[in-house]
């Protein structure tokens, strides 16, 4: 069984940045892709940043030229740096993983809490 870990979390002021981590239970070559998503109260969960096997990045326009996703294959790790926060992108922060075999399997970590408030 596949399992996703975040961590990096926490409350931050306006401008500030967090680094995101999420520990991945096997190699993260294995997965076709894998990214960000975000919830906040009361909203649909929404795209962040995905980063595919072959390493193409892509970002949702609310965050671009201000979040960076990437990964590290020695420690089965992708991570989002956080930059420029504002009090908007407080929300749950879902780290995500996509294996397609016949067929489509998604994993989900468990959410780590990013509030941006002065």
């Amino acid at each position: 069984q596949v399992q996703l870990v975040e961590s990096g979390g926490g409350l931050v002021q306006p401008g500030g940045s967090l680094r995101l981590s999420c520990a991945a239970t096997r190699s993260i070559f294995s997965f076709n892709d894998m990214g960000w998503y975000r919830q906040a109260p009361e909203k649909e969960r929404e795209l962040v940043a995905t980063i595919t096997r072959g390493g193409s990045t892509n970002y949702a326009d609310s965050v671009k030229d201000r979040f960076t996703i990437s990964r590290d294959h020695a420690k089965d790790t992708v991570y989002l740096q956080l930059s420029s926060l504002k009090p908007e992108d407080t929300a749950v922060y879902f780290c995500n993983a996509n294996l397609i075999t016949y067929k489509i399997n998604t994993y989900w970590g468990q959410g780590t809490q990013v509030t941006v408030s002065s």
